[in-house]
Parts: structure tokens; sequence; C-alpha cells
């Protein structure tokens, strides 16, 4: 199971081993990559051609360390965890851009005063009825979506942490942010 698949692989611990190697050619090859882990090549080869339904959670972190690739973790907690599964939390890194816009969208002042005026609202009364139960889930909504566009920002600064900030902005690759 160590040799090359033929198939194309768009597992993520592939994908992340593979966009770690741009930095680490050792990470190039799963013995490379296996070596640095502390594990079999076998075992890596299963984790990346998902032959192993649930990859143990200090590998996922062992392999989010030494990748640079934060995602694995919140992809575990997303996908493997059952707790983890309830909560909305991002699971890719992407663009600055297009977090940035995501955010900006969700906090516009007039989405934000309705939520305030249902709040104060539901606040004031001292029991919700049924018909308020509908403003409830409105709110939660909101506040479970703002909560992923908050968790692709918090991937993202991790990676650029450790990245030392290099490449902010897709447009400013091999840049430094101020």
């Amino acid at each position: 199971m160590g040799n090359g698949s033929t198939k194309t692989n768009d597992n993520i611990y592939f994908v992340a081993r593979k966009e770690a190697a741009t930095y680490d050619e050792r990470l190039f090859s799963r013995e490379g990559a296996a070596d640095m882990l502390g594990l079999s090549v076998s075992s890596l080869a299963d984790y990346e051609l998902g032959n192993t339904k649930v990859v143990p959670v200090d590998k996922v972190v062992l392999m989010a360390d030494l990748y640079n690739a934060p995602q694995l973790k919140a992809q575990y907690c997303k996908n493997a965890c059952p707790i983890g599964s309830s909560f909305y939390m991002a699971t890719e890194i992407k663009p600055i851009e297009k977090i940035t816009l995501g955010l900006l969208s969700m906090l516009d002042f007039d989405k934000l005063e309705e939520i305030k005026r249902v709040l104060i609202e539901l606040s004031l009364d001292e029991n919700i009825n049924e018909e308020e139960h509908h403003l409830l889930d409105e709110v939660k909504d909101f506040f479970n979506r703002l909560q992923e566009k908050t968790t692709e920002l918090t991937l993202l600064i991790e990676k650029k942490k450790a990245d030392k900030l290099d490449g902010w902005c897709k447009g400013n690759a091999g840049t430094t942010a101020k």
C-alpha cells in the first residue's frame, strides 16, 4: 500500500502533504513523510487513500503541525468527532479576500440592527411563544454562519502565522503583510 496510487487522490491528508512538499521536499514521498511523522508507510497510505475510516486524532495533529495545515484539525473535528460535528466551523483554508467579503456581508449594519432588535424583543418577553420560535431560529442561524466565517479567518491566520505571513493576499504572493 505504500506505493503510489494510480487513481487521482483528493484526500485531505494527501493534498495537505503534497502542498507541504512545496516547501519541504522530504514530504514529497510517503516514505519521507511517514518517517517524519513516526508512522509506517502503509499507515500513511491508508490515511491518504481513505482506507482508514477514522484517523487517530494524535496522527491528525502530527500531520496538521508538520504540514502546516490547521484545516486538518478542523476537518477532523467537524467530520470524525460526534461532538464537533454539531458545531458550525470552517474546514478549509480560503483566501483572505473571500473571508473578508463574507464577514463584511454578515456584519452589515442593517442586519446587525435587526438581530439586536430581535434579541432585545425576545429578552423583554419573559415567555417565548410558538410564533417567536422562528425568530430564535433566525438569530441562531445568523450566529452559526458568523461562527463559520470567523473560523475561516482563524484557520487562515493559523496557517499564515506559521508561514510568517508570506503571501497574505493572492495578489501579493511572497510579500509580508503589515
